[in-house]
């Protein structure tokens, strides 16, 4: 048996398990999997254990795998990952009573040194709406379509690609969002994104020949929209606007925080809108907010 498929069956219960009960999404059981399958095979390949027993795996043996990856120029956030990967691995067998004890316990996760989200400012946001020419045609209206949910939501890229028609809300004017977990959250909107999204249906239906009437996206094939065609939307249109080095859709997300913020809106508020698990993930956006009353203070104070 190749050295790949050894601890399979051990990974694989794992994987499932994401998979069926915690219900997590194919790209993040992927991102498990690698990390798994890379640690697995350092332990082949550098003590040659093909088949290891959960309680063989001593912390010395993960402390070798984590500096073998410091030594190959792996960032702390990526370090970071492939541990908590570890940690949620061993901890599965923890609670199946296959394992007394984790060799996680011991193991320390690197800091990661704070940096503030990138995020596009205000005036450049409006600049964009307001003052862009978006092409009249199919991709083109969707590309604006694509930009203005983004930044009226502030929901993950994979929410907005497997946005459905019938999670708009119309008379409610809110927007029913599935994220991660596959746990519900509803964005109000404004009146004026509703009726960009009916237009925008209405002419799905004349425009294209058997358009997905599902979701809500498509591109001028009448097919949902990919990866790569949001991204590269928000690519190209934020590059219009500002100078900024990261012009992703999680820019979008980012900006759609830090605007909320810095505008007054309540912490929590913004935590539940964008479908954070703990406020600890969404008190980064106050940093920004700070950074701005900063910056008004230096310009305005004479004895800044």
């Amino acid at each position: 048996m190749g050295k790949q498929l050894q601890h399979a069956a051990i990974v694989n219960n794992f994987l499932n398990y994401l998979r069926f009960e915690k219900r997590y999404s194919a790209h993040t059981i992927m991102a498990y999997q690698e990390d798994l399958q890379q640690f697995f095979t350092y332990l082949y390949d550098q003590f040659s254990m093909p088949q290891p027993a959960l309680a063989e795996i001593a912390p010395s043996f993960v402390r070798s795998w984590l500096a073998s990856l410091k030594e190959n120029k792996n960032s702390a956030k990526t370090i970071n990952r492939k541990i908590s990967s570890l940690k949620s691995f061993f901890k599965y067998y923890l609670r199946t009573g296959e394992l007394e004890q984790s060799p996680m316990a011991t193991i320390i996760s690197p800091k990661i040194p704070k940096r503030l989200p990138v995020y596009v400012e205000q005036k450049d946001m409006e600049t964009l709406f307001n003052h862009v020419e978006f092409p009249d045609t199919w991709n083109g209206r969707t590309e604006r379509l694509i930009l203005a949910i983004l930044y009226n939501t502030g929901m993950r890229r994979s929410e907005l690609i497997s946005l459905k028609e019938t999670q708009v809300n119309r008379a409610a004017n809110n927007i029913k969002v599935l994220g991660k977990g596959n746990k519900e959250r509803v964005i109000p909107v404004s009146a004026v994104l509703i009726k960009e999204i009916d237009d925008y249906v209405t002419q799905k239906a004349r425009t294209l020949e058997q358009p997905d009437q599902i979701h809500l996206l498509v591109n001028d094939k009448g097919r949902q929209v990919t990866v790569g065609f949001v991204y590269n939307a928000v690519k190209k249109y934020l590059s219009v606007v500002t100078t900024i080095d990261k012009k992703s859709p999680h820019v979008l997300r980012h900006t759609f925080a830090t605007h909320l913020t810095n505008n007054g809106a309540d912490l929590n508020a913004v935590k539940e809108l964008l479908g954070h698990s703990s406020l600890a993930a969404t008190q980064i956006y106050t940093h920004n907010t700070i950074e701005k009353l900063k910056d008004i203070y230096k310009k305005a104070h004479p004895k800044a």
